[in-house]
């Protein structure tokens, strides 16, 4: 894809998510008309207006919110895929919401009522967890200052499995209202507010900023990591800073929203497809597409069995479950 044709591409992209965002506004059990919500947005309507508090203190926050979600798990998505050079490959994988869920675990049955920089007790236990965990499989992984990307993958797929295992332990034995702690590993937006738009943003700026500083060296690692060192590339370097970075974009998601899975797996793939491998244009692609399709999965988690809400992790399984399947079929033919 050309420049011509990228600007095009991102230029439509981008038109897309605000439509997005426009009907995800408007829709709900307290619906607003297109009128209304010009009058609001013009400050036409007076601020304790109905529609004024639906959209600035309930409604746009969480819009924004699944959008920083959604980009943060798509920019990540997109650094693990290039640096394992496998489409296949997921953040989740290195155990990072294995250690969210088992902080948030924790939280809960402690229930302590902490704050810091923003983040409550729940959020930010699950936050520490998730960057413990990755801590733990950077260091169990290091071999002679160097991390083997497989080793890396082995030990954050055994640490995972056995910090879910004392999740599961502690929700039998601790935790009261269990049921809290699956509605969170499923994936929510229902709490979004301000204060997690303030606390996710930041880590978002600064991982796409280094996704975007990296891009041209994930592209040389794509021929190779003996390739791309032999072409100037200081391939460990690369590999510690861009796990470090998705370890950072997956724990600040998961501490504001819970698991919500198949984001950063099938997102990158997409976009991957539709305008090629070049991570220059990847990583801005994959932000605002993963950003848009979390804004949409959560608009059809509000409404599908409205008054009822569905964990938005529950539709974004839907969604990727069977696009994973087809792609895995469709690899096996190749």
């Amino acid at each position: 894809m050309n420049k011509g044709d990228f600007r095009i591409w991102l230029l439509v992209l981008i038109i897309t998510v605000l439509i997005i965002g426009i009907i995800a506004v408007t829709v709900g059990p307290a619906g607003i008309a297109l009128p209304d919500l010009w009058k609001v947005i013009t400050g036409a309507e007076d601020a304790n207006n109905l529609f004024a508090v639906i959209l600035f203190r309930i409604r746009l926050p969480r819009i924004i919110l699944s959008f920083l979600v959604g980009s943060a798990l798509a920019t990540g998505g997109v650094l693990m895929q290039g640096l394992i050079r496998n489409p296949m490959a997921d953040p989740y994988i290195v155990g990072t919401s294995a250690g969210a869920g088992l902080g948030a675990t924790i939280a809960m049955i402690l229930n302590l009522n902490l704050n810091f920089l923003g983040l409550s007790t729940v959020p930010l236990f699950a936050f520490i967890g998730a960057l413990v965990t990755v801590f733990m499989v950077y260091k169990v992984s290091q071999h002679n200052g160097r991390i083997p990307v497989v080793h890396f993958l082995l030990a954050g797929m055994a640490v995972g499995f056995l910090l879910s295992a004392l999740t599961s332990l502690l929700m039998v034995l601790g935790v009261k209202d269990y049921y809290k702690v699956v509605y969170w590993m499923m994936g929510s937006m229902a709490q979004g507010s301000w204060s997690e738009v303030k606390i996710i943003w930041p880590y978002l700026l600064i991982g796409l900023s280094t996704a975007i500083y990296l891009a041209k060296d994930l592209n040389l690692i794509l021929l190779g990591e003996e390739t791309a060192h032999n072409l100037g590339v200081n391939v460990e370097r690369t590999k510690r800073i861009s796990l470090i970075t998705t370890a950072l974009l997956t724990a600040s998601a998961v501490s504001v929203s819970g698991v919500i899975g198949f984001v950063g797996l099938i997102i990158p793939h997409i976009v991957r497809l539709l305008i090629g491998p070049d991570h220059r244009k990847l990583v801005i692609s994959a932000s605002i597409f993963g950003g848009g399709f979390l804004m949409l999965s959560d608009t059809i988690a509000r409404i599908a069995a409205a008054p009822l809400e569905i964990p938005v992790g529950v539709i974004t399984a839907l969604f990727g479950g069977p696009f994973f399947l087809y792609q895995l079929r469709t690899s096996r033919k190749i």
